[in-house]
């Protein structure tokens, strides 16, 4: 404990700028259905000074409190005295990782599967064929399946595995499209390749009608985040450097995604977090974060939006728009998805109430807690149905995954959509 006290000083500094003020309670989603101030920012810095001085006789309760959060940085977004938060938690859980080590099962899913892009690749084939097996269709619109017995994470709604990844669909090697001389790399996420290739399609489709020249490695990684959040550090340095291998910053312009989680990852966490970099990896990394932009915000910014005249005889669809939090509480992107929708005529959007609280997913806090998260969810559905909209629009992929669980339940068939979906669907069009 003496050795670990040590440790956590490496950020007392930051936490001593917290005024102990409230205002992080005041907004955090985990809070307002437990209640329990060890799940308040304000309480789980104030556990991590308790580690500092010597309170406890180990950090068990310190660990598990510390884990038991959404991420979704609204306590960082209100903080009057502008703590950093969450580069704060993401610290503290990495030292506390080094300090008790990893687990034999998360190993092996961290660094035999994640890290290793071709085998991940393999084993989420594997899964997608089983589903068939295993799972049952529960909701036509939603595309979702429920698995056919009861098992320890909850009865689930998951979106339909696709029979291949986005991935899949490009052959055996890396490719360009286009000619322009505005030169985007696209970075996919887990999510995009073997969740949502249709997502995939889109942001090459929109960007294709702008005349951007898209570069997209074949074999991509994980953002790393998952690694991340369990404070393994190993396996989130490895990904990293595979990224900055398949990618080459200097020879593009910018760096697309259509994940805000995968966007924070990269543009502020990587700079962050990364250690045993040569000089010559540390610069590219730089170059590489720099380069990085949310979907929406370099269609609005960089290539400007083309709005479509509505055609008489095509039905209009009521939709609703569903904020995530590290699109807009930490890049402050909110306005840019709406052009995007308002651009496509035959889509009527219908603001809802709370738009911007969180959906209840927090990656692996959806995991470890699926009761709760679907507790926090339900206000999001809530919500969403009160607006009487047929189609909810998101602009992340982990935001889609856990609308589309909470809906598939309800039996109201509402379908989840991507912005970049809605505008897709009318470029080339």
């Amino acid at each position: 404990m003496n050795e670990l006290q040590e440790l956590i000083k490496e950020i007392e500094a930051q936490m001593k700028v917290c005024m102990r003020c409230g205002m992080c309670q005041a907004v955090c989603p985990l809070f307002a259905e437990t209640y329990y101030e060890a799940d308040s920012a304000r309480g789980k810095l104030a556990l991590l000074d308790g580690l500092i001085k010597g309170l406890f006789e180990n950090a068990d309760g310190v660990e598990k409190r510390l884990k038991n959060c959404l991420f979704c940085g609204a306590c960082a977004a209100s903080c009057p005295g502008e703590v950093h938060i969450l580069e704060i938690f993401i610290k503290a859980r990495a030292i506390l990782t080094s300090y008790k080590g990893l687990g034999l099962l998360k190993k092996i899913i961290f660094r035999k599967t994640l890290a290793n892009p071709l085998f991940f690749n393999h084993v989420f084939n594997l899964i997608s064929k089983l589903q068939y097996v295993f799972a049952r269709p529960a909701d036509k619109i939603c595309n979702t399946k429920e698995l056919r017995f009861a098992w320890p994470m909850g009865r689930r709604h998951f979106r339909s595995l696709p029979d291949e990844p986005f991935s899949g669909t490009q052959g055996s090697i890396d490719f360009m499209t286009g000619n322009s001389r505005l030169k985007a790399g696209f970075f996919t996420g887990c999510m995009i390749d073997k969740l949502y290739p249709s997502l995939g399609h889109a942001v090459l489709n929109v960007l294709s009608s702008h005349g951007v020249s898209v570069f997209v490695p074949r074999v991509q990684a994980c953002c790393g985040m998952p690694a991340l959040s369990e404070g393994d550090m190993k396996t989130f340095n490895r990904l990293l450097r595979y990224t900055l291998n398949i990618f080459d910053p200097m020879e593009l312009d910018y760096i697309i995604t259509a994940c805000p989680t995968c966007t924070l990852v990269i543009k502020k966490f990587m700079p962050l977090m990364a250690s045993g970099l040569s000089k010559e990896e540390a610069k590219r990394l730089l170059a590489f974060s720099s380069k990085v932009m949310d979907i929406n915000q370099f269609l609005v910014e960089k290539t400007g939006i083309n709005k479509k005249e509505y055609r008489p005889g095509h039905d209009i669809k009521n939709v609703t728009f569903h904020d995530p939090c590290h699109l807009k509480k930490t890049f402050n992107i909110s306005n840019e998805p709406r052009e995007l929708i308002r651009a496509n005529p035959y889509y009527n959007l219908r603001e809802m109430n709370d738009s911007d609280l969180c959906c209840g997913f927090g990656g692996s806090f959806n995991i470890r807690n699926y009761k709760l998260s679907c507790r926090i969810g339900s206000r999001k559905v809530e919500s969403i149905l009160n607006t009487g909209a047929d189609i909810v629009v998101t602009s992340c992929p982990a935001c889609m995954l856990q609308i589309t669980d909470m809906l598939s339940k309800t039996g109201k068939s509402i379908n989840v959509m991507h912005s970049v979906e809605i505008y897709s669907e009318i470029c080339n069009g």
